[in-house]
């Protein structure tokens, strides 16, 4: 073959090559994709708006969101709605912490307007933590974009089941993007919220760590805990169960002020509960939110040694000193324990956190953490009962506290099977 013609058959397969290729960029993600990007996580969000829009087509959009509302580039759904000709997007409504996520936990908002869009922000976490008939005016279809962190006393998924209370009470539709799971979809531990401590912290009887998506929360509690909204769920793409937060690729936006980092939502499904006592630091006011425990009274090698000594799976403990800038004991020296996690797998992390709280009642009997009546009754709330704090203060074994719970779990899980998407 002359050299001529080699040439030019060359240059016109390298021509196709690159049409193919074009092609193979252009190409919206579907249900139903394979292939190379099978490994991509596409969210909710992104599976929405390229595949999707058709659900509100001539409709008005009253969006519940706030900063970590974002696909893969960092593109907040409230700014890809507001610029997207085929949303009309009338209304937004922002959860705890707001809508820019600048408010700090507990604190009451008021209603705004957003500076970036124009539009309406109503709070539902201020007078009102159900959107009102009045909210609800120029709304058609709700869609709901916040990424939860899986743990039952965090308050975004009872925005949710408000909000969609609010849509059955009112006729309008509900659609929820799902997104991951940061401590992934098999891990479920704890009790269940018990008759008598039903709250914002726990609206369903659920398990502290409940191994689901906010999308398949939103369908439980529809079904199961009769919202009877008229509910879509909008999947991931490529979600698997097993996965952490890092396996799926994804930046990670803080959703909370003290939620930084994804690695954060595993301390704090251990430490977050005796954080409500506020006679124990976890962190909070130091550079390790919910990573420590600590107390200027505690001897810190102490405390390591001892909590070392249960061999808890998973984990290992320590000791340190600290300065907390501000919350618990603000300019005082601490001393406590580190939690480093040396297997995410094996991490039992609400149980690890009720094992630190018996061994500093062993440890230091005359510093009474249960002392204030209204952090008792704060803690309660968290954990969904009152028999554990009395567990606790009498000296039971975490074992036989966790043998408690193990039928009502067994039937949670048998329940939660109706409703994993994945």
């Amino acid at each position: 073959m002359d050299k001529m013609k080699f040439f030019g058959i060359y240059y016109v397969a390298a021509i196709i090559a690159l049409l193919f290729s074009s092609c193979a960029t252009q190409m919206k993600v579907t249900d139903k994709d394979s292939g190379p990007r099978e490994k991509i996580v596409v969210l909710g969000v992104e599976n929405f708006l390229q595949n999707h829009l058709n659900l509100v087509k001539d409709k008005k959009v009253g969006l519940i969101t706030n900063p970590s509302g974002v696909d893969r580039n960092l593109r907040s759904t409230s700014d890809e709605f507001f610029s997207n000709p085929e949303v009309n997007l009338t209304t937004l409504f922002g959860p705890e912490h707001g809508i820019r996520g600048a408010i700090d936990a507990g604190e009451r908002i008021g209603h705004e307007v957003d500076p970036h869009t124009g539009i309406v922000v109503f709070s539902l976490y201020g007078e009102h933590r159900k959107p009102t008939e009045e909210m609800l005016r120029d709304v058609d279809v709700l869609v709901i974009d916040i990424q939860d962190i899986g743990v039952r006393a965090y308050t975004f998924i009872y925005t949710m089941a408000k909000v969609m209370e609010a849509a059955a009470e009112f006729n309008k539709e509900v659609i929820v993007l799902d997104r991951p799971n940061p401590l992934g979809g098999m891990a479920v531990e704890g009790n269940l919220v018990q008759k008598g401590f039903f709250s914002f912290l726990g609206m369903y009887p659920i398990p502290y760590r409940h191994g689901m998506t906010i999308g398949e929360l939103a369908s439980l509690f529809n079904n199961a805990f009769i919202i009877n909204c008229k509910l879509t769920v909008i999947p991931m793409l490529n979600w698997k169960r097993e996965m952490f937060w890092e396996g799926t690729k994804l930046p990670w936006v803080p959703t909370s002020p003290h939620v930084p980092h994804w690695k954060t939502t595993l301390f704090m499904s251990a430490t977050g509960v005796y954080g409500e006592l506020r006679t124990i630091s976890e962190g909070v006011g130091y550079t390790l939110p919910f990573e420590i425990m600590g107390a200027p009274w505690i001897n810190g090698y102490e405390l390591a040694e001892e909590l070392n000594k249960l061999g808890i799976a998973g984990v290992k403990f320590r000791p340190l000193y600290y300065k907390p800038y501000y919350a618990t004991f603000k300019g005082e020296v601490c001393q406590g324990v580190q939690i480093h996690i040396t297997d995410r797998n094996k991490f039992n992390s609400y149980v690890t956190g009720l094992h630190m709280i018996s061994t500093i009642i062993r440890l230091y009997p005359d510093n009474d953490i249960f002392a204030n009546e209204k952090r008792r009754k704060a803690f309660a709330k968290v954990t969904g009962s009152d028999y554990i704090m009395n567990y606790l203060i009498t000296g039971y074994p975490v074992s036989e506290i966790q043998a408690k719970w193990q039928e009502e779990l067994k039937d949670f899980k048998k329940l939660r099977e109706e409703y994993l998407l994945y």
